[in-house]
């Protein structure tokens, strides 16, 4: 992680993750999509929570890799899908630059593109979103984390 750019960091929990996710469905919940799209690999957790909660069967992903995601290197598609996104729900993690977001868009122009959160130069990509983060904000996500234990508070202090 670069420490020049980010700034701020923003833990997500699983049960805020799982709060989160649920109040983007209430957002979905009256519309008819013919499957989920997963943006892998971020967007695959959101994606699974988002298609239990509107009761959606047929989950597709699309896979693309950064070649440095720190510096938002160049990407490369290592799994699409054959139509335009007519009728699908497209979901992701985070936009963050646009950069993938932007990619994803182009091969699917069609799909109903959401995530669970948007930083500024990136929320224009999406048609959905819940929580705005700032742009200098590194978000930690639940799947990157580990539980680990930490010391009671009198035994770090008394050192």
């Amino acid at each position: 992680m670069s420490t020049n750019r980010y700034h701020q960091h923003f833990t997500v929990s699983w049960d805020q993750l799982h709060r989160d996710v649920r109040e983007l469905c209430r957002r979905l919940v009256e519309r008819d999509f013919k499957g989920v799209i997963a943006i892998t690999r971020g967007g695959l957790i959101p994606a699974a929570l988002i298609a239990r909660e509107l009761n959606v069967r047929v989950i597709d992903t699309v896979c693309i890799k950064s070649y440095d995601h720190m510096e938002q290197g160049g990407l490369d598609v290592l799994k699409g899908v054959d139509h335009d996104g007519d009728g699908w729900l497209l979901v992701d993690d985070l936009v963050d630059t646009g950069k993938t977001a932007r990619k994803v868009r182009e091969m699917l122009p069609r799909a109903h593109f959401v995530t669970v959160y948007a930083k500024p130069e990136g929320k224009p990509l999406v048609d959905q979103y819940l929580t705005e983060v700032a742009q200098e904000c590194w978000i930690q996500f639940p799947w990157d984390m580990g539980v680990a234990y930490v010391e009671p508070l009198v035994d770090q202090v008394k050192r």
